[in-house]
């Protein structure tokens, strides 16, 4: 509807300043044209929307203005109590900040809207943290996560898979993914050296981003320094980026694989998303119900791990090398389970 459009244009403005008409169309997802009639129509209304031309330009409230309307609709207010969760929060260092702000708009709610706001608080509940796995214990997280929002250079200790490294750090961002906390950061030095070898470039371009994970963090102080950010740099784009990067890095190989109809309802449940492509790519089952896919897999010594997990409803069938193997560690158990079994523990003798 044309006025939730007036709010949210006119919020836009509030909340982020100057906006070009092509932005605000972008925002609003309507024409450019579209956008000229909503900022006369807002100015019919009283609003102050300034407009500056010139390449710089764009639209921007009068110095001062501000609107107490918010417009919350009950499903609006309901998102926001969903979209709390206590875990992370609590990680965080903000767990009694987040109940203290669900009172408060709880309270300034209108009745209607704080009802429905609460049944949702207590009919629906989001645990990001992955079953049978222990959460990990992140005693850093509360100086990451105030290092991040303050803009202050970090030095950490960190253990890597190959030793511990010290390291001083520019952290630009956290994620919270599948329970486990991770940084985004750029080292401090190489920064500099960026910013030094191309004079006015942004310090810790995106290519020298890295992501670590918290839990590895051994000790995490503030170095006494602050750093700006680098322009542009965009968290949700780049963990985007980089999980797809990991995800190509991880899966170098691929697996041809014979699967039983048991074996199929299996395979996305320990292959995930590969596995889920592998099926959606499968061709039609043979005479004896069974069939072949290729699935995305790690090295060789993982993928034989993995697919092992599939037990005998699953037949590799190449490339060689990891039918061999699969073939080979099959044979080790054999023997191993046909040898006689260890002698256990002396047998009481019965009363």
């Amino acid at each position: 509807m044309r006025a939730d459009r007036l709010l949210t244009l006119l919020l836009l403005l509030q909340n982020r300043g100057r906006m070009t008409a092509p932005q605000l169309a972008a925002e609003l997802e309507v024409s450019v044209r579209t956008v000229y009639r909503d900022v006369e129509a807002l100015g019919a209304a009283g609003v102050p929307v300034h407009a500056e031309r010139g390449p710089e330009g764009g639209y921007r409230l009068v110095d001062g203005y501000r609107t107490r309307l918010t417009g919350l609709t009950a499903e609006e207010a309901a998102a926001l109590f969903l979209a709390g969760g206590p875990g992370p929060a609590r990680d965080l260092g903000l767990g009694p900040e987040l109940a203290a702000a669900r009172l408060k708009l709880t309270a300034a709610l209108p009745p209607g809207t704080g009802d429905r706001a609460q049944r949702v608080q207590e009919r629906f509940h989001l645990d990001p943290a992955a079953w049978f796995r222990d959460a990990d214990a992140v005693p850093h997280l509360a100086t990451v996560a105030t290092a991040v929002w303050e803009q202050q250079v970090l030095d950490v200790h960190y253990r890597r898979w190959a030793g511990e490294v010290h390291r001083r750090l520019l952290p630009l961002g956290l994620v919270l993914k599948g329970g486990i906390w991770y940084l985004a950061a750029t080292g401090a030095q190489q920064a500099a050296a960026e910013g030094a070898a191309a004079e006015g470039a942004a310090p810790g371009a995106e290519e020298a981003v890295r992501t670590y994970r918290v839990s590895r963090l051994l000790a995490a102080e503030p170095a006494g320094d602050r750093f700006e950010r680098p322009a542009g740099f965009d968290l949700a784009a780049y963990w985007e980026r980089s999980a797809h990067r990991l995800e190509a890095a991880r899966h170098r190989g691929t697996a041809l694989v014979r699967l039983s109809p048991r074996g199929v309802a299996l395979l996305p449940m320990w292959f995930g998303a590969a596995g889920r492509r592998a099926l959606a790519d499968a061709g039609e089952p043979d005479a004896e119900g069974w069939v072949r896919v290729e699935l995305a897999v790690e090295g060789l010594a993982v993928a034989v791990g993995d697919l092992l997990r599939l037990g005998t409803e699953a037949e590799v069938v190449g490339p060689p090398e990891l039918r061999a193997a699969v073939a080979g560690t099959v044979a080790v158990l054999a023997g191993r389970y046909r040898a006689a079994p260890p002698p256990g523990p002396p047998r009481a003798a019965p009363d």
